[in-house]
């Protein structure tokens, strides 16, 4: 099955460099082959591009976001018999619809065995602004179609100024990630995997919580005499769709026994409180179905310092709901990213390699989510 990714971005944004450093960093030992739909009438780049061994199918004649749908599949079938490649790279025009790029794809897709992996938009941060007031809706479509939304030149910005520029993109895309760290910081394989939907902070999160839970429940069934307590017991179920129940005090000798006892509430289906986690017959719920969780990007710097007083504002059950673990990475005041790990009670401060952006990852229950935004955010 061939991959298809498309990378947009308006003419000088940078896509160009972008695929060259995937091609370098990325795809070197990967069949790729890159189809440029040239709006004029040289070829960016091109030499470079042969150079590196990868051929080029040019369709300088017209554009494939426009009206020319059928040349493009008549390319991409040439493409396609010719080199019989793993990835195909298109990098439309940028005075075209991203989503007219994907309708395009789509179509011939319906026809041969390819999928279609990937729709990037490249941006340069420093003239999103002026990219929205006099291009409008071209250039918000790429953002709003785009599931991955690359920065470019944001170590030429203060942070200010591209905090406002993300602030701008998320109010036509709120879903997609956006790479925010200089690229001259970053793998190319790291960029790729972002694109591909890899790296998924929540999922290794809930991972983690998972696997230490199966653990807790083999060696520490119900011997609370060292262990972290995330279940209540002896309870009474009346109803399986709505009911109540009272949580009874127990002794437990560990120190990390996050919930309340002796309190009262209803919960049903949605209820994510953790005690459906170990009911009577041992029926083992998975954790992403008792927990919630909530996260966040940012292009903001921390310090160790400020990281800190979060961590150790995440012991206020009653502000910000039940914490069983965070996670995250973030631009560092002084330089390079700073990593931390959290479980209540101990947490885990250092540095580590750049990330594409800034992140953050909260698993508990009840967690009050507007209260932990305005924590985590500067």
């Amino acid at each position: 099955m061939t991959k298809i990714d498309i990378v947009s971005g308006f003419l000088g944004a940078g896509k160009t460099t972008l695929i060259k450093k995937l091609l370098n960093e990325a795809l070197k030992d990967s069949k790729v082959v890159l189809i440029e739909n040239e709006f004029g009438e040289i070829g960016i780049d091109g030499g470079f591009l042969k150079d590196a061994g990868i051929e080029i199918k040019e369709m300088n004649s017209g554009c494939i976001c426009c009206s020319l749908v059928g040349d493009f599949g008549t390319s991409l079938k040439e493409v396609m018999k010719t080199y019989q490649p793993e990835r195909i790279l298109i990098e439309p025009s940028g005075v075209g619809k991203l989503s007219d790029v994907m309708k395009a794809v789509q179509d011939v897709i319906d026809e041969h065995e390819v999928v279609l992996n990937s729709a990037v938009a490249v941006v340069d941060a420093s003239k999103c602004k002026m990219y929205i007031k006099n291009f409008g809706e071209f250039f918000i479509n790429q953002i709003e179609h785009a599931g991955t939304i690359i920065l470019s030149r944001t170590g030429n910005i203060s942070e200010d100024k591209l905090k406002k520029a993300v602030e701008l993109i998320r109010e036509h895309n709120t879903k997609a990630t956006i790479i925010t760290t200089p690229w001259d910081e970053l793998d190319g394989k790291d960029i790729l995997a972002t694109i591909e939907g890899a790296a998924d902070l929540e999922a290794e999160l809930m991972a983690e919580l998972k696997e230490q839970r199966e653990h807790d429940h083999e060696h520490h069934h119900h011997d609370h005499d060292g262990g972290c307590c995330y279940h209540d017991h002896d309870y009474h179920h009346e109803d399986e769709e709505e009911h109540e129940h009272e949580h009874h005090h127990h002794d437990h000798d560990g120190e990390c026994c996050h919930h309340d006892h002796d309190h009262h509430h209803e919960h049903g289906e949605d209820c994510t409180c953790g005690c459906h986690d170990h009911d009577h017959d041992h029926h083992h719920h998975h954790a992403d179905e008792i927990f919630g969780s909530w996260g966040m990007e940012t292009p903001d710097q921390y310090s160790k310092e400020d990281l800190e007083k979060i961590l150790e504002a995440l012991g206020d059950d009653d502000r910000y709901g039940m914490v069983l673990r965070a996670k995250g990475m973030v631009p560092c005041t002084e330089g390079g990213f700073i990593y931390f790990d959290y479980v209540p009670g101990e947490s885990n401060i250092r540095p580590g390699k750049p990330d594409v952006t800034g992140k953050f990852c909260v698993i508990g229950s009840k967690l009050k989510e507007e209260a932990l935004k305005e924590l985590f955010s500067k």
